[in-house]
């Protein structure tokens, strides 16, 4: 480690010796469902999960192990020639029980790889650079050349043009564009300045151009990145309550089961030595029953669906910090969106030029254009180009006016030009009426009608003035539009058909507020916000029993961030917003709060159909195993065989068969979800029991009847 003197802030320097690739994403690791590099690694996980303490983890399937373990030992004591039943049949039965409980955890590992692959994406990105650590908070102070991983928390660092960001923190002097491609993934630089809520860095990010001092906010292996591995990874998923209710319910079932078939077996000896006829039921046959009666379907792809939600976010570009966050994404049922950027384009608009009385509207558009000229203000080009589209006034050579412009001020409210004959202001009525009236001139009634008349329609009013000589005048108002994103009403009344209500958040005042909700199609505002109307409106809704999902960026989100039951944070905002959010969202898109809700909707409608599928399949395998194991001793039980199949051994068999096989075709239903549709709770539910339910009652029928009619063909019956 070296002290050196630091080199002019605007010197060129070494670019660093490694860098984060461009593009390494979490969007690079959405690999195709079936990727052979997560295929293999899951095949041998499959086995790996075969330990009795990853099996008690699952107590369904457990019962499947126990059972495939079972009738192994009942296999080696057949081939003993202690036989219960025939060894071959014995086999047939343990090896697709065995079957059962690898194509569950292939599941389970399929879900797992997908986001390990997502994690060693994010890992590929992590690299160890060089960071110039500053010995004083100031751009000139003497640095220390020092590896980015001997960064401690507080400490001060300079980072300049070509330089990558060693670790996450604060800008607290200057401004950089910066490329934070390798993290979300979009080419386009963002701005980071210090003050606000885009002082907020990423470490592996890189400096554009400019440069900046940062103060480290992380000890090594706790910057964003680390977190985002940690959380992507799916063995380390906890289960989420409502996850932990479907197990207890699962369990539950399986436990009356259990307890059910267990007394069939002294019933059947009881019932033999009764009446003097037929077979005691075989303990292989027992197990079959078992198995196929629990919901070993569900069991198996209950894990696979959570960590294939948590992994869909990650595809979505949202770092969420467990499934708990995803699975209430889903229950969510009030929704608190940021006007500006989620709702509105962002940017207002120059929509109309209302001239005064006396004048035209051409005067006022060619006055406007010529005070905006130098404005660079998303308003001030949107004025100069509506000027040029009515009325083809183009830009003139300012140099031969001899104009100087003026730059909005905080202060005055204004902005303008200056030249040798007149000048002309823009700004807030009260402000351009002050500055017309300190100059003599007269404010008309006409133009404070007109003020109003704009601020209702939900639009921000410019007012125009001209100062010939000593006397100002008024020219027009200038109708700033707030623009409505394209299709926002559309998918507000599709979440109010879910039972979702939106609430927009603003800082707008009542009337403006009130003529965009209108606009946009939300249910409700809240206008004037403040942190404590947002805490206030959050805790009030939650007080009904309602989830609340919302955004922030900012410190003054925070709280907010903190109450809801859902918060996503932006990536751009600031160190506080991030830390009191569940999710982060990479892209910093506000509107990405309706897409974790659909992605956490998607997760729940998958569960409830694969459960609904699993329970109602149940029903098939009862008409194929009781008449086969019992039918010896009650032979009024043959009329359940409605299937008509070649014999016990056979139905028992294809039962085995199908109850493992039907884990298999779910798999990529479990990892890909339910296709989401926005329906209300009642009609999810009806949907369900006729696709999933009756569904899952008829299909096992005729495919039962296809593997006896396989296993007869081959002469395994």
């Amino acid at each position: 480690m070296s002290t050196i003197v630091k080199p002019p802030v605007n010197s060129p320097n070494k670019a660093p010796e490694k860098a984060p690739e461009p593009g390494i994403h979490t969007r690079s690791a959405a690999r195709s469902m079936f990727d052979p590099q997560i295929v293999k690694p899951a095949i041998v996980d499959s086995f790996r999960k075969l330990t009795p303490r990853t099996q008690l983890r699952n107590p369904v399937m457990f019962c499947v192990y126990v059972g495939s373990i079972l009738t192994t030992v009942l296999w080696f004591a057949a081939l003993a020639g202690q036989a219960e039943a025939p060894s071959g049949f014995i086999l047939a039965v343990a090896l697709w029980l065995w079957f059962t409980v690898l194509f569950a955890n292939f599941a389970e590992a399929l879900a797992e790889g997908r986001s390990k692959a997502q994690a060693a994406s994010l890992r590929s990105a992590k690299h160890n650079v060089v960071a110039k650590k500053l010995n004083q908070p100031h751009p000139k102070s003497p640095v220390q050349i020092l590896a980015s991983t001997d960064l401690r928390k507080g400490d001060v660092v300079l980072v300049e043009t070509g330089d990558v960001i060693p670790a996450d923190g604060d800008v607290i002097e200057g401004v950089a564009s910066v490329d934070e491609s390798a993290i979300t993934g979009e080419s386009a630089p963002v701005i980071r300045e210090s003050g606000g809520d885009f002082s907020a860095v990423t470490g592996g990010t890189r400096v554009l151009s400019d440069w900046i001092v940062m103060r480290v906010t992380v000890n090594p292996g706790e910057a964003f990145l680390d977190r985002m591995i940690a959380m992507v990874e799916g063995a380390k998923r906890q289960k989420t309550p409502n996850e932990i209710a479907l197990t207890i319910l699962l369990v539950a079932l399986t436990l009356v089961l259990l307890f059910a078939t267990a007394t069939l077996l002294p019933f059947s000896m009881f019932s033999v030595e009764a009446m003097k006829s037929g077979h005691v039921v075989t303990i292989t046959a027992l197990v079959a029953l078992l198995v196929c009666l629990i919901p070993t379907t569900i069991g198996g792809l209950l894990s696979a669906i959570g960590v294939a939600g948590m992994s869909r976010m990650m595809q979505a570009n949202v770092i969420a910090t467990s499934g708990r966050a995803v699975e209430a994404a889903g229950d969510v049922d009030v929704l608190l969106l940021d006007k500006t950027g989620t709702i509105t384009l962002g940017n207002r608009q120059a929509s109309a030029f209302v001239p005064a009385p006396g004048l035209s509207e051409h005067d006022l558009a060619d006055a406007a254009q010529l005070a905006s000229l130098a404005d660079e203000t998303p308003e001030g080009r949107s004025i100069v180009v509506l000027a040029k589209q009515r009325f083809n006034i183009r830009q003139r050579d300012m140099a031969m006016l001899h104009a100087t412009f003026l730059s909005f001020s905080a202060q005055t409210r204004m902005s303008g030009v200056d030249m040798p004959d007149h000048e002309i202001r823009k700004g807030a009525a009260n402000s351009v009426k002050q500055y017309v009236e300190t100059h003599g001139g007269r404010y008309p009634q006409e133009v404070q009608t007109a003020v109003d008349s704009v601020a209702r329609r939900g639009s921000t009013p410019l007012v125009v003035a001209e100062k010939q000589g000593d006397v100002a005048r008024v020219l027009g108002v200038i109708e700033l539009k707030d623009i409505v994103k394209g299709g926002i009403k559309e998918r507000f009344a599709e979440l109010r058909k879910m039972g979702i209500k939106t609430v927009m958040v603003t800082g707008d005042n009542r009337l403006t507020a009130a003529a965009i909700a209108a606009e946009a199609g939300v249910d409700d505002y809240l206008a004037e916000a403040t942190p404590e109307a947002k805490l206030a409106t959050i805790r009030g809704h939650q007080s009904e029993g309602r989830l609340v999902a919302m955004t922030g960026d900012g410190t003054n989100d925070a709280p907010a961030l903190a109450q809801a039951d859902v918060a996503v944070a932006m990536n751009s905002g600031t160190q506080a917003a991030k830390e009191a959010g569940n999710m982060v969202d990479l892209d910093s898109n506000p509107t990405k709060l309706i897409e974790i809700v659909e992605i956490g909707k998607q997760m729940l409608m998958t569960r409830g159909s694969l459960t609904t599928f699993s329970i109602a399949n149940d029903v098939a395998k009862y008409f194929a195993i009781i008449p086969a194991a019992f039918a010896t001793t009650y032979p009024q039980l043959r009329v359940l065989d409605v299937m008509h199949l070649t014999s016990p051994a056979s139905a028992i068999l294809s039962a085995v068969i199908f109850n493992a096989l039907i884990i298999v075709f779910l798999i990529p239903l479990a990892l890909k979800g339910v296709k989401y549709r926005a329906l209300g709770a009642a009609a999810l539910l009806r949907r369900n029991l006729l696709v999933y339910g009756l569904g899952g009652i008829l299909l096992p029928f005729p495919f039962i009847k296809l593997i006896d009619m396989v296993l007869t063909g081959f002469g395994w019956a």
